[in-house]
């Protein structure tokens, strides 16, 4: 953390990397059910793979994702909530990794409760989340050490 000071000043790059939290392991969602996804997505952001090489997600704009890919799972991304339209089609809300100018800021809503049990694109086949069991998070410079 460095405080504001109203002037120009340098970054200590010896703190860029350092660990803000260690987690210590992570929990699988039970593949092929959205049910459970969305249990895990109302606690806390879920990691899951999707099929992401098909234009039309490659493409992708605005409004509720229906479009057409597989369940060749190639990409990384984070289920960070879920919602309905209001003429009632389910989606996820997904945060992808290719820029604020890609999507909706970002971000992807994709049609949940499809006819097929992994989901579109296979969103829900392969998910997990991380935990946190101790207290123990590496120790922050303190304030003193920063000014």
């Amino acid at each position: 953390m460095y405080p504001y000071q109203a002037k120009d000043g340098t970054c200590d790059s010896s703190k860029m990397n350092s660990p803000v939290v260690v987690i210590d392991g992570h929990e699988n969602v039970p593949a092929n059910d959205e049910n459970a996804l969305m249990k895990a997505v109302a606690n806390q952001p879920v990691s899951v793979a999707i099929d992401a090489g098909g234009s039309s997600l490659q493409f992708y704009s605005e409004g509720v994702f229906t479009g057409d890919c597989g369940t060749e799972l190639d990409h990384g991304v984070a289920i960070v909530g879920y919602g309905t339209t209001l003429d009632g089609t389910k989606y996820w809300i997904v945060k992808n990794s290719w820029g604020p100018e890609w999507g909706e800021e970002g971000y992807i809503r994709m049609q949940r409760r499809i006819d097929a049990e992994e989901g579109l694109c296979g969103i829900a086949m392969e998910a997990s989340y991380p935990i946190k069991l101790s207290s123990d998070n590496p120790k922050r410079a303190s304030v003193k050490d920063e000014l």
